[in-house]
């Protein structure tokens, strides 16, 4: 009997995608279901009663919460193929330091970028090209940050990544000059078949960022 397999999210969610870019690169079967976050389902909320929060993949009726764990149950479950933890036990450590990372010190300003303005937006674009640049140090002359292969962190920052025109343009900022080598990096990820599947047109997150912004009176 086949594994049945559904993710509960919402297209522009830069966690989303990352169990969705997850589930691509195992090659798994799944079914997407799209959720209205103003009108949450009630199977999310049955799914996920304490955060009530996407996304959350549903495995034989079983939920996974929170998007790295997810993926970590991915990589774990279906372990045949492309894994995206490294097999030694400080590398998966350094793997998953570099995540927390992410999600304290990119995302706070990058949500500000889009939903603030004057000298709060400014203090916040120059946290996230600080944070940025930690994240480029950190990648060096690697192709990815898992190294050859893209992996766990890679994963993590591609929804940051397919973000980052809509953070230039609500912010009237332009990331390259600052961090070459994380761009190309970037791009080299945008390109992976998993990615093109699972992100959407960025064109369509700038629009939805600048419909957010007026949400906010931005």
């Amino acid at each position: 009997m086949a594994d049945e397999v559904i993710l509960l999210d919402f297209w522009p969610s830069p966690f989303g995608v990352r169990a969705r870019i997850a589930l691509r690169e195992k090659g798994v079967e799944f079914e997407y279901r799209e959720e209205n976050l103003r009108d949450k389902s009630p199977l999310l909320l049955q799914m996920n009663p304490v955060h009530k929060k996407i996304p959350v993949l549903i495995h034989n009726g079983k939920p996974v919460c929170e998007s790295m764990n997810i993926v970590q149950y991915i990589d774990e479950v279906w372990s045949q193929k492309n894994p995206l933890l490294p097999s030694d036990p400080y590398q998966r450590a350094q793997a998953r330091f570099w995540v927390d990372f992410i999600d304290t010190k990119v995302y706070e300003p990058a949500d500000k970028i889009w939903s603030t303005k004057g000298e709060v937006q400014e203090t916040a674009k120059k946290e996230y090209i600080e944070a940025l640049k930690i994240l480029e140090s950190e990648l060096g002359d690697k192709p990815y940050f898992g190294g050859e292969n893209f992996g766990f962190v890679d994963i993590a920052m591609t929804g940051y990544y397919m973000w980052f025109e809509a953070s230039e343009k609500c912010g009237n900022f332009s990331i390259e000059p600052e961090c070459p080598t994380l761009m190309a990096s970037a791009r080299r990820c945008l390109l992976r078949d998993s990615v093109v599947n699972s992100v959407p047109d960025p064109e369509k997150i700038v629009e939805f960022a600048f419909e957010i912004r007026k949400i906010y009176c931005v």
